[in-house]
């Protein structure tokens, strides 16, 4: 009699797991064209609906300090239908502009979702401005208890919701095994990676409890790189059986506690790959790795197109055909979208990208809706 409660018992947890880790799938709305589905694809700047602006790196869009709706991004979103739009902190002045803002950019064509970078500590581009008057989380390494990530992430949740905001690239589950890492640190919550899991589970679920998507990222693990891929070329030495015994771990949890998506990192593991390229790029760590082997049903994001490690290494068009490739579905932060959105119109076109490739990808998007 006990074997078989002790049976039963786990086929339950089995079969909760398995509801965990299950992503539903929406249906296309009739009628969507291609030119929509496509749009639906990309979550962008609010800059990169204003091609009157001139800039070569995200640096140089500060002093422009744009947190309004212009009619240029009217007239762009009216012909390139963006799935997403992401705020930075010099999109965000104070709560009456950003609530003013978010419900413009969301009346746009296409009904863009709107997203953002709060993780707390350092990266939080609503809590460290003082115009707020929010309690910051000083660092994701200072949360020091399962309980706490809960809170942190249902207490983020609650206010990116009151202004709009439905979507965040939080929480990081990096593991910070190297220390001379200059761009994770103490951006991740431990350099345990079962402390890690432990944390990242947590926060994942205060957050989507809150009716926020969360984003466990940089997958599959930027905590052991040196380099910062915002600047260039960053790689990971471990082989897959390596990163399975430490990084993958914060996003096996994640995965079971039912996070919404996934950002991959742009990171090279040449180890896995057998090549150099970004692992937003690679068929084998996406379709292979992420979503056949640890079982990830849900919304794939690549890290944003902009960044050194692409744009040094790849042409921009180039680099979002290559991405879809692989299996990701959102396509993040592109500099020109509609050069962008016509490079994947013209790659259906020509057959080397299938319709029903994008509809895949729609399909999965419109689950955060």
């Amino acid at each position: 009699m006990q074997k078989t409660r002790l049976l039963i018992l786990a086929g339950a947890i089995a079969t909760a797991l398995l509801s965990a880790c299950k992503k539903e799938v929406a249906e296309i709305p009739e009628g969507m064209s291609l030119e929509e589905k496509v749009g639906m694809l990309f979550f962008v700047r609010p800059e990169s609906l204003m091609p009157e602006l001139e800039w070569e790196k995200a640096a140089d869009l500060e002093p422009y300090a744009i947190q309004e709706l212009c009619p240029s991004m009217e007239e762009t979103a009216e012909r390139c239908f963006p799935g997403g739009i992401i705020l930075y902190a010099h999109n965000i002045g104070y709560p009456q502009q950003l609530k003013r803002f978010v419900r413009d950019l969301r009346a746009l064509p296409g009904n863009p979702i709107i997203c953002i970078d709060e993780e707390g500590g350092r990266v939080a581009r609503i809590a460290n401005n003082p115009e707020f008057h929010l309690r910051n989380t000083v660092s994701t390494a200072d949360i020091k208890s399962d309980i706490s990530a809960y809170r942190t992430g249902k207490r983020i949740g609650k206010y990116l919701s009151s202004y709009g905001i439905s979507f965040d690239f939080a929480p990081v589950a990096d593991v910070n095994t190297n220390p001379e890492n200059i761009i994770i640190g103490k951006r991740a919550f431990s350099d345990s990676p079962r402390v890690a899991a432990g944390r990242v589970k947590a926060f994942v679920k205060g957050m989507q409890r809150s009716g926020v998507a969360a984003c466990i990222k940089h997958f599959p693990g930027h905590g052991d790189t040196y380099a910062d891929t915002h600047l260039g070329y960053a790689v990971s030495h471990k082989s897959w059986e390596e990163m399975l015994g430490c990084e993958i771990i914060p996003f096996k949890a994640g995965i079971r506690a039912g996070v919404k998506t996934v950002m991959v990192a742009h990171i090279s593991a040449p180890k896995v790959t057998s090549n150099e390229d970004p692992c937003t790029l690679s068929h084998l760590m996406v379709s292979e790795k992420l979503r056949g082997e640890l079982g990830f049903e849900g919304v794939v994001v690549t890290d944003a197109m902009e960044m050194g490690a692409i744009v040094q290494n790849y042409p921009a068009d180039e680099a979002v055909l290559r991405a879809i490739e692989a299996g990701c579905d959102i396509i993040l932060g592109v500099k020109d979208f509609p050069a962008a959105c016509q490079a994947v119109l013209d790659a259906v076109k020509s057959g080397r990208l299938s319709e029903s490739r994008i509809d895949e990808s729609v399909r999965r998007i419109l689950t955060l809706r």
